[in-house]
């Protein structure tokens, strides 16, 4: 479910994933990293800015032990 009347410059999960061209999980594996910080919201519904979602967008992610790498040639 969508918001009705978000405010300016505010996205929702679902907004701010297809902005960035990724899934909402991503979204909000970015917010636990540190990487994307809510705006408001509730702990259910967030909304971020949109100026965020851009910056974490072109942030360099850190990768984690275990996470798969480029794929082999």
């Amino acid at each position: 479910m969508e918001h009705i009347s978000l405010p300016p410059g505010l996205l929702t999960t679902s907004m701010a994933a297809r902005l960035c061209g990724v899934t909402p999980a991503t979204i909000r594996d970015w917010v636990r990293r540190g990487i994307l910080t809510r705006a408001g919201g509730t702990p259910r519904r967030p909304y971020y800015r949109v100026s965020d979602v851009v910056t974490a967008k072109s942030t360099a992610k850190p990768s984690r032990p275990g996470q798969r790498g480029p794929a082999a040639a």
